[in-house]
């Protein structure tokens, strides 16, 4: 059964506050616990004027604590800028708060410009990204309490103990984050809403290379953009939102997500017209039913089992009204009254 999920940037609407994003967080992902979503992902991002989701790790404690059924975790955690014991005891501790809600998506991309993500790291002991591998080793040796024979930091403790930990993800655009997860034999999530190329296929070669580690068996993922609105003009209109806060980011003016007459007002170049047609390619925009019929073959396609949905609109009321169309699609459960989720 095809799994239906939530990636939150915590996206800072133009004409809107951080505290904002971060307010509407957690109201979308009370909805969505409520509409029958199976998980909640927070994102992480640093120095961004348009995502305010810095730190996972603490807005997962406070959405976890503020639903009761849905799955928070990090869609994810960039482990280069950390200590791996760190980031095992963060989230060894949201674990023990909420046990069996937790899930630790890793991530080796910066999140932010090289400045900041020196800021991140700063210190002596920082490692180069081709450290990665070795980071996720000893992630995995921390979080299982099992660090080899010889390693220089066999019998420390990732605390609080206990007997389950956070579910592990690695999240990855490229063949090679496929790669690593195969060979951990983690699960592993594609992010298509990033980028479309060759990304059926890392998934598909996961599964293929898969060798027995953290799980049995491979468990893939694609997180992808999404909109859903009760006509496909609509949708299509939310979406020009979008066409422009990717322009901006892309020619080195990133900023808080514009509104649809400030994308429909800009005054495009050719040059950014062919950024709009090229980021198009991973936008799904249209009614209910055409935005799950597209998922559908998109999950199809990569092999995957469970569909994480990166939805952003200047308005928050059609954020949340998209999320619930998707459910309705779907045909998920409103768990407070067992019932289809309502118009």
């Amino acid at each position: 059964m095809l799994r239906l999920s939530v990636l939150d940037q915590s996206p800072i609407r133009s004409g809107g506050t951080a505290a904002d994003a971060v307010a509407e967080t957690l109201e979308l992902a009370q909805a969505c616990d409520r509409w029958g979503y199976h998980r909640y992902w927070l994102a992480e991002h640093h120095a961004s004027r348009g995502l305010a989701g810095s730190t996972p790790e603490v807005l997962i404690a406070h959405v976890a604590a503020h639903t009761s059924h849905i799955r928070v975790g990090s869609g994810g955690v960039m482990l280069s800028h950390y200590s791996a014991l760190k980031v095992a005891e963060n989230f060894r501790m949201l674990e023990t708060l909420h046990t069996g809600r937790i899930d630790l998506g890793i991530g080796r991309a910066p999140g932010s410009d090289p400045r900041t993500a020196r800021a991140l790291a700063h210190g002596p002991g920082a490692l180069g990204i081709e450290h990665f591998p070795s980071q996720i080793s000893d992630l995995l040796g921390f979080l299982k309490g099992d660090l080899p024979q010889g390693h220089p930091f066999r019998g420390i403790r990732a605390m609080p103990d206990g007997p389950t930990m956070p579910e592990l993800w690695l999240l990855g655009s490229s063949g090679e984050g496929a790669a690593i997860a195969a060979h951990f034999g983690t699960a592993f999530s594609f992010a298509h809403f990033i980028s479309d190329e060759g990304g059926a296929a890392a998934t598909r070669d996961y599964a293929e290379r898969f060798r027995p580690g953290v799980l049995d068996t491979p468990r893939a993922s694609v997180a992808v953009f999404a909109l859903a609105a009760d006509t496909e003009a609509e949708a299509k209109r939310l979406a020009k939102s979008r066409d422009l806060w990717i322009v901006r980011l892309y020619t080195g003016r990133p900023g808080a997500f514009p509104s649809v007459e400030e994308a429909e007002s800009y005054p495009y170049t050719e040059q950014e017209t062919a950024i709009v047609q090229h980021a198009r390619r991973r936008t799904i925009a249209g009614s209910p039913e055409q935005v799950r019929d597209r998922l559908l073959s998109l999950a199809q396609e990569y092999g995957a089992e469970e569909l994480k949905v990166v939805t952003i609109t200047h308005d928050f009321k059609a954020r949340l009204r998209s999320y619930q169309l998707l459910a309705q699609a779907f045909s998920l459960t409103d768990r407070f009254s067992g019932r289809a989720v309502p118009e």
